[in-house]
């Protein structure tokens, strides 16, 4: 595999994956919190749209967490340089994550309308800087980055803001909005739904045409840097394209249709670009001859070793914990629901007493 070894290809698809898991899964959470107040009219209502990720948001974190925990202990190379050079940029995005955290904290402890309103903008501005620098980052790991001889950033955070770079955070961002507009469709009901559903036939053809734009500008890119077209990151990226359509003509009547697409014209988006970027951890647009591999950037043979043990160990009970959490919170919300109920458990436990009586 390109000098690539067996473990440090292994621990690449598996940080893949979990970058796949994150996107697909707090994808709909930001779309949710940038839509918090256009589906969403009265109190009742906002708080319907809230438990729809209020249950999940935190655990969809996780994978980022553990994306970022494997990556500083399978490439540390690749952590170093990469916290190195978008140090600033992970900033704002963890404080974007902070300020959606403290959201759902402190957002229902005073009825006074203009603390909820402050607290929905900066729901939806904690929401908008991740989907929108997420797609920044990843198309300047792909695209390339300034780092030097020494595997050390170069540059300045306005070098990674090329326009190749903004289409892939414009990208991120419209595909993010139309997820979460997807996920409220198949997750709420009455006039919330049909505000997510009349936001979604919009927005899907919006994200589309931006996803299909970026990725066809990544496949461009391929040839222009000096070599063939790498084919299987050309056939996923179209996938990507398709997937996206299929969402765009289903949305309007079968929800849970678009919402499957979505996630798989995001999974396949980010598939092209891992595909693209393999076997580099990180490029550089300095001089080809300064690109990050991942066998230079990889932990040593008993780390991957031992990792590898342990994550065959733990995954799949995290894996069934999470998908335990989704069924039980699997009900669609409504303003209605919202009376004296003010948490998840209220709701179980009104639905629970409804079942009794």
């Amino acid at each position: 595999m390109d000098g690539v070894s067996f473990l440090e290809g292994l621990w690449f698809v598996l940080i893949c994956i979990l970058w796949l898991g994150y996107f697909v899964l707090e994808g709909f959470d930001f779309g949710v919190g940038m839509l918090l107040r256009a589906v969403a009219k009265d109190d009742d209502e906002k708080r319907a749209v809230i438990h729809s990720i209020g249950p999940v948001w935190d655990g969809n974190e996780v994978w980022l967490l553990v994306a970022g925990g494997a990556t500083f202990a399978a490439f540390p190379q690749w952590y170093a340089t990469l916290f190195s050079g978008f140090y600033l940029a992970l900033f704002l995005i963890l404080a974007a994550l902070i300020v959606r955290g403290v959201f759902f904290e402190l957002w229902g402890k005073r009825t006074d309308p203009t603390w909820r309103k402050r607290w929905e903008i900066a729901f939806a501005v904690g929401s908008f800087v991740p989907a929108l620098i997420w797609g920044v980052g990843w198309a300047n790991i792909v695209g390339g980055s300034p780092i030097g001889a020494d595997g050390e950033f170069t540059g300045t955070l306005f070098d990674l803001l090329k326009p190749y770079a903004l289409a892939g955070g414009l990208a991120t961002l419209a595909l993010f909005l139309a997820h979460g507009a997807c996920y409220l469709e198949l997750k709420t009901k009455a006039e919330i739904r049909e505000r997510s559903k009349a936001i979604a036939v919009k927005a899907m053809p919006a994200a589309t045409a931006l996803v299909a734009i970026f990725l066809i500008w990544t496949v461009i890119r391929q040839t222009s840097d000096g070599g063939s077209v790498e084919i299987l990151s050309a056939v996923i990226a179209a996938g990507a394209v398709v997937a996206l359509i299929g969402a765009s003509v289903t949305v309007a009547e079968s929800p849970g249709k678009a919402f499957v697409a979505t996630s798989l014209g995001t999974v396949l988006m980010f598939t092209a670009l891992f595909c693209d970027l393999f076997p580099n951890a990180m490029v550089s647009s300095t001089s080809s001859a300064y690109d990050l591999t991942l066998s230079a950037a990889a932990s040593s043979h008993y780390t991957l070793s031992v990792m590898t043990v342990v994550a065959v160990a733990l995954v799949p009970v995290v894996l069934l914990y999470q998908g335990w959490t989704y069924w039980v919170f699997r009900q669609r919300l409504g303003a209605e629901d919202f009376g004296d109920a003010r948490t998840p458990l209220d709701l179980i436990e009104g639905r629970r007493g409804e079942m009794s009586e």
